[in-house]
């Protein structure tokens, strides 16, 4: 190789490269395959766009260049993949001049980095490609688009492409979408994919949902769109319920009035399918918050199939039997207006114990003090507040003597509460008041997972070495059992004058490693939540020993979605994943 003639390189005599069949050319910080073949001379990324291996290695044959390693076939003129994991290869325009053939390094790419990886985004999700989607989340916050163009993405995609409607994918990705501005840089990266992850295998052949129409009528009052859309909730007609809400979007009703037609529905029975259906309710809103309100008309009513079909649990032995909770809460509900309006204008102080009372064996009781706060004006907000933690402390309490699908029950309680306590800012419907006793009674159900309770940490040295202790809760993830030993290096961290912030990085780090079910993102998500809604520092505390034992309960994992993740962020930067593999590196 010579000198640089304009923009292109001279790179080997063509009679030189006919005879060998190929040639690699080092130019510009690019590795370039030179190949002859059919009379022509082609110039390619040596790079499989696939997972990196060299394309000198492959096979040319009818045009169609092969990668070795996984096969990936190349149209050799243009660089087009046949198959859709590789991605194409970018290709490079070649001259020959006077017997010598000369290369622009200079790929040529019709699209910049931010709209290829937007394209591969799509590709990834439609065909549910995990490597596809972890270069593209990388890729695209390389190219500095905003997260949240990604979060958009992958709403429009699960809410289109996914006849049940909203389901855990989506909420991951909403519960992801929150905590991003907690996390440490590079795991941003890993938050979105895992979430767009489970939106792709929750869509993996699934039919696209296929909408109803609004009325003609837009003038319909709020109120009875309100209660039509209860009413065919409550039969469990969900496409005439999708009509009602559809209507309520087109009119331009506010945000506030849609979440109330919502939640007023998600509570006219009790505890919708052990709580997922609210915590859907409450991420389908978030989701909203960060891709923009004027895509609710494609991702509220898909809320709609999980609302009309969802158990009900006053259907559930354990709520009519020994104790008929729904008939109690139903006297309660009987009530609730007349407890709301002599509550006007009055403040609500928590008494003390109030929490301690929540978490008590007497469910009489604890309706009784419910109804009497909200006689003394406490509010929703203030009222979900208090039950979420009540939800959080019998998670941080859960006993391991227990089976370990237990967590999930303590688990639903908590999240459950938590969707609650945030719909609570968004909405002031009193029907939401029926959540809060929804959250509580199931607040006392739990209490034998507590028994015998798991003690919250005893404080720790104020003088021990906060990053230690740090560096071995993340050694706790790395063994099974470790759930106690989790907990109290979460609470000895804090009692050492650690930084919440900081332990909330570790935390989101050992999760975003792991292979987690649904149910552990949103145990980090709510608990994170739940912790920044509140001053008092023994609260704050309870709630991130509660995450930390739930992390610690369900780690390790095989870690197989991370392998993935590791080897497209390799991939980006250039490495050759191929000699690690082989032990060569």
């Amino acid at each position: 190789m010579s000198e640089v003639t304009e923009n292109f390189v001279e790179a080997v005599p063509e009679a030189e490269l006919e005879a060998e069949g190929r040639t690699l050319l080092t130019v510009a910080g690019r590795s370039i395959a030179l190949i002859h073949h059919e009379g022509e001379v082609r110039a390619v990324d040596n790079r499989c766009p696939h997972m990196g291996f060299p394309l000198t290695e492959g096979t040319v044959d009818d045009g169609i260049l092969t990668c070795h390693w996984h096969h990936a076939r190349f149209e050799l003129s243009c660089g087009s993949t046949f198959d859709p994991w590789a991605d194409d290869v970018p290709t490079y325009p070649v001259e020959v001049r006077d017997g010598t053939v000369y290369v622009d390094p200079n790929p040529r790419r019709d699209d910049p980095p931010a709209v290829h990886w937007a394209e591969r985004l799509e590709d990834g999700l439609e065909q549910n490609l995990r490597l596809v989607i972890a270069k593209s989340a990388i890729g695209l916050v390389d190219a500095g688009v905003e997260p949240e163009r990604q979060v958009e993405t992958g709403v429009l995609f699960g809410t289109r492409y996914r006849e049940g409607g909203w389901g855990p994918g989506l909420t991951i990705l909403a519960a992801m979408a929150n905590v991003l501005p907690e996390l440490r840089e590079e795991d941003r990266k890993r938050a979105l994919y895992q979430g767009l992850v489970h939106v792709a295998r929750d869509c993996a052949d699934q039919p696209p949902k296929f909408d109803q129409d609004p009325f003609d009528a837009r003038d319909v009052p709020a109120e009875r769109l309100k209660s039509w859309f209860r009413n065919t909730i409550d039969v469990r007609d969900a496409d005439g319920a999708e009509r009602c809400l559809r209507t309520a979007i087109a009119a331009g009703r506010s945000e506030s009035e849609l979440a109330e037609m919502l939640v007023a529905a998600a509570t006219d029975h009790r505890y919708l399918d052990v709580g997922h259906t609210m915590d859907f309710v409450n991420k389908a809103c978030e989701a909203l918050d960060h891709v923009g309100w004027e895509h609710a008309d494609h991702v509220l009513p898909s809320l709609v199939d999980g609302l009309a079909t969802a158990a009900r649990s006053e259907e559930r032995s354990s709520w009519r039997r020994p104790v008929d909770l729904a008939a109690m809460l139903d006297a309660a509900f009987d009530r609730l207006d007349d407890a709301v309006a002599a509550g006007d204008g009055r403040a609500w102080e928590r008494p003390q114990g109030f929490v301690e009372m929540l978490l008590a064996d007497d469910p009489k009781a604890i309706v009784e003090a419910l109804e009497g706060a909200i006689r003394d004006g406490a509010t929703v907000e203030e009222l979900a507040r208090e039950v979420a933690l009540a939800a959080g402390t019998r998670v941080a309490r859960f006993s391991t003597v227990n089976e370990f699908g237990d967590w999930n029950t303590v688990h639903h309680t908590f999240t459950y509460a938590n969707a609650v306590h945030r719909l609570a800012r968004r909405t002031d419907a009193p029907e939401l008041y029926r959540g809060v006793f929804d959250g509580a009674v199931n607040v006392y159900l739990d209490r034998f997972l507590n028994t015998p309770p798991a003690p919250i940490p005893e404080p720790g040295d104020p003088d021990a070495d906060p990053e230690a202790l740090l560096t071995e809760l993340l050694g706790a993830f790395d063994e099974e059992g470790e759930v106690n030993a989790a907990g109290r290096l979460a609470a000895h961290y804090l009692d050492a004058g650690g930084d919440p912030a900081a332990l909330k990085v570790r935390l989101g780090e050992a999760l975003l490693r792991e292979d987690a079910g649904f149910h552990t993102y949103q145990a980090l998500e709510a608990g994170f939540a739940q912790h920044d809604a509140r001053t008092d520092e023994e609260e704050r505390r309870t709630l991130l020993v509660a995450v930390a034992r739930y992390l610690a309960a369900h780690s390790p994992t095989r870690r197989e979605r991370e392998q993935t993740f590791t080897i497209a962020a390799r991939l980006q930067r250039g490495e050759k994943i191929h000699e690690a593999l082989d032990g060569r590196e």
